[in-house]
């Protein structure tokens, strides 16, 4: 697969990933496009304006927590919209590999 190929399949699982994270715990942006860069491969860059799109589109809702080390973090936690994205994302996720699994292995 080429360079651009695997980049925008990267880009097309990101949100699902972003929202199974803030599942799990709230979280602040860095934190999280640390841990995507880490175990996908992406960036920041990639990060961050898909965080912002998720909370303008009420997926998400930000919250500030004071920091001993600097400024204030601007924590992530999912709304209810984004719980109910991340059920049908996770839905479509499951059924997708699945078959993408069963051609891989030369099945039916």
């Amino acid at each position: 697969m080429g360079d651009s190929n695997e980049v925008e399949l990267k880009r097309g699982v990101l949100e699902l990933c972003v929202l199974s994270l803030l599942a799990r715990s709230d979280g602040y942006a860095y934190e999280i496009a640390t841990r995507l860069a880490a175990e996908v491969g992406m960036g920041e860059g990639t990060i961050y304006p898909l965080m912002r799109r998720m909370h303008t589109d009420g997926l998400l809702e930000d919250y500030l927590v004071d920091s001993s080390s600097g400024p204030a973090r601007r924590y992530y936690r999912l709304t209810k919209a984004g719980r109910a994205r991340l059920a049908s994302q996770r839905s479509t996720w499951v059924a997708f590999s699945a078959a993408v699994d069963r051609l891989l292995k030369g099945g039916k």
